[in-house]
């Protein structure tokens, strides 16, 4: 059985840390390890899981590699979409890769799994599994139905029909239904027949794409040719950005499951939360005594079921009930617990705005490392910039800013025109406008810089790259 983890998502409703860049899959929301890690790990034991495969979007690909090479996954298949299209061609490019690879099994079935849920009860969630091959044995397309524990607005339903005599909880999917109103939901709940619609599946890589060429052939085909055509760039499978774009963006459900007869659903009772909003992480947190989750450096003094989340300075509260407060370096964010679901009307109107937080954080992470932001006026900019051991920016030069470096951890090696010298701690250099330049770290500890722009211009898209061993040369 192969997983196949789809890691396209933005996750907009946690913002202000989920962003466009560095969207809540590669956080550590409910633990120590981020969401896509989880995902994977709670696989182990299963001895029947094979190496998966990812689906995410370009941007993010040095993210995935990073996070799944520290779990000890270095032959994962990692594919890039060019752009967001859901999950039907997402999984149909999955499929048709794992028919193509190779496995031992030439039409292995497929388990398909958001990146960015949590999941409490590992052993049910593997009993659930294990039926589930079972069915995609005999050819059937198998969803994970969720045992529902309220009336929850937010998620879309599955009503379960006759039951597999053969199979127990089994049962074949009556029906699909959108996101219900409250007195809708609850009546959903109180019948026992309905289950929220968890966007897992499984199948084999067949089945589905026999599925898909009959209900959605024009997806399937474009699906083929943006595959097709794919090229392999480092340990990344580079999708046809022409052929994916005529992909119709659809989900799972919509393209395949609402169809077939062969749709079935299995009960998953099992601690599950797609941690859709800062409330989900509010109720899955570990609470003190006052009912509040903590997160970084928080005091809180009489304040009651609060989620207080800080990614760096000292948040202190007094007196409030039941909020959200989210401190990031450049975005503070405050909510009512039970009114976080408008996030997205916040990240919507920054949108409108072309306000650059939904984008990226102060921090930002890039394959040779990060740099943070610390201050910005109108013709200069301060930075921190962090070299992993080993690794280099590109070769490049920029039109309209000169830069200033000042080492303070660690050694550098930097190019400028055609000199290449060592800095040590406390040593400075000055690039000047135009110059061609590059930083390297030949250490063995990480090596960071403080960076100094001056320039009439000092946007991160004012950089002419001329060598990059992470394959950006070629993206622009």
């Amino acid at each position: 059985m192969i997983p196949v983890i789809l890691s396209g998502g933005s996750g907009t409703r946690l913002w202000p840390v989920s962003r466009k860049t560095h969207p809540k899959q590669f956080w550590p929301l409910a633990s120590e390890a981020s969401m896509l890690q989880e995902t994977v790990m709670r696989l182990q034991g299963y001895d029947r899981a094979g190496v998966p495969i990812v689906v995410c979007n370009t941007e993010h690909r040095f993210f995935v590699a990073h996070q799944l090479e520290e779990l000890g996954l270095n032959n994962a298949s990692i594919i890039l979409e060019p752009m967001g299209r859901n999950t039907a061609p997402a999984t149909a490019i999955a499929a048709l890769h794992a028919l193509d690879s190779g496995a031992e099994d030439d039409d292995p079935v497929l388990l398909i799994l958001p990146a960015d849920h949590v999941i409490d009860d590992i052993s049910a969630f593997h009993s659930a599994l294990l039926q589930a091959e079972q069915l995609a044995d005999e050819g059937r397309l198998v969803t994970f139905g969720i045992v529902p524990t309220a009336p929850e607005t937010g998620y879309g339903y599955i009503k379960g029909g006759a039951g597999l005599s053969d199979h127990a909880n089994a049962m074949r999917i009556q029906r699909f239904v959108e996101k219900p109103d409250k007195a809708t939901a609850e009546g959903y709940v109180a019948s026992g027949d309905y289950f929220w619609n968890s966007g897992m599946f499984m199948f084999r890589a067949s089945r589905f794409l026999q599925e898909l060429e009959k209900f959605a052939p024009e997806m399937l085909a474009a699906a083929k040719a943006a595959y097709e055509k794919s090229i392999r760039d480092m340990d990344f499978i580079r999708l046809d950005s022409e052929a994916f774009a005529q992909c119709s963006s659809d989900s799972i459900d919509y393209a395949v499951m609402e169809h077939t007869d062969d749709g079935v659903v299995i009960p998953l009772d099992a601690g599950w939360n797609d941690v859709g909003s800062w409330s989900a992480l509010w109720e899955i947190g570990e609470k003190d005594e006052a009912g509040n989750v903590i997160m970084g450096d928080v005091l809180a003094l009489e304040s009651e079921n609060c989620y207080l989340r800080s990614e760096g300075r000292l948040l202190a509260t007094v007196g409030i009930n039941n909020l959200v407060v989210v401190d990031t370096p450049d975005v503070v964010m405050v909510a009512p617990r039970d009114q976080v679901q408008r996030v997205k009307e916040l990240v919507a109107r920054l949108s409108d705005n072309q306000r650059h937080e939904i984008d990226v954080h102060a921090k930002v992470h890039r394959p040779w490392g990060c740099y943070q932001g610390i201050d910005l006026d109108e013709r200069y900019q301060v930075k921190r910039i962090s070299v992993t051991p080993g690794a280099s920016l590109s070769l490049q030069m920029h039109h309209h800013r000169a830069e200033h470096w000042v080492v303070v951890n660690g050694t550098a090696r930097v190019t400028c025109g055609d000199k290449t010298f060592i800095l040590s701690e406390n040593e400075s250099t000055y690039i000047p406008v135009g110059t061609k330049h590059r930083l390297e770290n030949p250490g063995q500890i990480p090596l960071d810089i403080i960076e100094i722009q001056s320039g009439s211009y000092l946007g991160e898209d004012d950089i002419v790259r001329f060598e990059d061993e992470y394959g950006r040369k070629d993206e622009e």
